[in-house]
């Protein structure tokens, strides 16, 4: 299968609008956990990664901002930045050639609470007929790809924070079976109050007080992630048409499926980075840098660090959450680390793990702390696990000369 190239980064994140801002932030340390203006002080989750994008989805047509949800606003910014950065015009392209595939996870749902709390409240008249198609799963695919004119293969794939590694494939295969670019990535927009609500049975949100505490992955007081929103698109294109331009090649990719709890068999991680690095065609030890799961739930950092040890040996592989800058992004949080990880490659540094003091020495990696790592970085590998059992792994490369 032909390794496609990303082009373009478009990046909305709570510490940094377009990639080379949040790049900056990132190295930086700096983080945009906050507590949360949206809903308000009545919800136990207190913190989490706001995106202040309002310049940007102010040039979302008016027209469209009433027919879709915060959450594809957010599509349509990420994806006018992909494009300008990749340098693309779509209309310049032969319209069946061009594929979108993004994640999803909880949909359209501010869009959807609203017209809820008006059909309550007022009647079934004051329900809006865009409801039907704004909470949707695949309404950013769909709106992405008749924004553009791309008509190609589209696709959505609803697993969670998988879901951002998934759509690689989707992808990879479009660009195989002849589309000259794809469309890639996901974005969340998960902080209205239904959408908290819904998170909150889980058992994976952490509800603390202190923001130091909020979001602790692989460390001794891990207690659960804090939502955010925000995300990455990202633009694929065949090798021989990108020449001269890219961040990194989509090598490899897997995805496997977590047996039913109580089995008594391992969990799938480590069947999938095997699988993403055999389909990549290297090995471990090619391997600079590997962009965590990072759940902060202790059993699941158990897990992933297990995974990591069986996979590399004990401290093998330099290790990384940056994540813990702007809280997890379910659909788009992997997406976001894609392109992290192509900036890391570019820029031959490993961005931090911030606020993670106390790391657990029974997990046994070299975690990636406080600071970011200068070297050169030609291989990445993102993990990504989606609540219900997912897992998918994707290896980047370097960009061929």
């Amino acid at each position: 299968m032909t390794a496609p190239v990303i082009t373009g980064l478009g990046v909305l994140s709570p510490n940094g609008i377009g990639h080379e801002e949040y790049w900056a932030a990132t190295l930086a340390g700096s983080t945009g956990i906050a507590p949360l203006t949206r809903p308000g002080r009545d919800y136990p989750v207190r913190f989490g990664g706001e995106v202040a994008a309002d310049d940007l989805l102010g040039k979302v047509p008016g027209r469209l901002r009433v027919q879709t949800d915060r959450w594809t606003h957010l599509a349509f910014a990420a994806a006018e930045l992909a494009l300008a950065d990749a340098g693309v015009d779509p209309a310049a392209l032969p319209e069946y050639e061009m594929a979108v595939s993004t994640a999803a996870s909880s949909g359209g749902n501010e869009f959807g609470q609203r017209e809820d709390q008006n059909l309550w409240a007022k009647g079934p008249m004051f329900v809006g007929s865009y409801q039907s198609i704004a909470w949707f799963y695949a309404a950013c695919t769909g709106q992405l790809s008749i924004r553009h004119g791309m008509r190609g293969p589209c696709s959505v794939v609803v697993t969670e924070q998988a879901g951002g590694l998934d759509t690689v494939a989707h992808a990879r295969r479009a660009i195989d079976d002849g589309a000259r670019l794809a469309v890639l990535g996901g974005t969340e927009a998960s902080l209205s109050p239904y959408a908290l609500v819904c998170q909150l049975p889980g058992g994976r949100v952490n509800t603390t007080r202190e923001a130091a505490l909020a979001y602790l992955p692989f460390d001794r007081r891990a207690a659960g992630h804090v939502p955010g929103e925000g995300g990455a698109i990202l633009i694929a294109e065949k090798a021989e048409n990108a020449r001269g331009r890219g961040y990194g090649q989509l090598a490899g990719y897997a995805a496997t499926f977590d047996p039913k709890p109580g089995s008594g068999r391992p969990p799938g991680l480590l069947r999938c980075i095997q699988a993403a690095i055999a389909d990549a065609g290297v090995t471990s030890a090619e391997v600079d840098v590997v962009f965590a799961d990072a759940a902060a739930v202790p059993e699941l950092d158990a897990e992933e660090a297990a995974a990591l040890v069986a996979a590399f040996g004990p401290h093998g592989v330099p290790v990384t959450a940056p994540k813990t800058m702007v809280g997890r992004l379910y659909a788009g949080g992997s997406a976001l680390d894609l392109a992290t990880a192509l900036l890391a490659i570019r820029h031959s540094a490993i961005p931090p793990t911030v606020g993670v003091d106390r790391p657990d020495p029974a997990h046994r990696l070299d975690l990636v702390r406080d600071r970011p790592r200068h070297q050169p970085v030609r291989t990445a590998l993102v993990l990504a696990r989606g609540a219900g059992g997912f897992n998918s792994a994707v290896v980047l490369t370097a960009p061929r000369p």
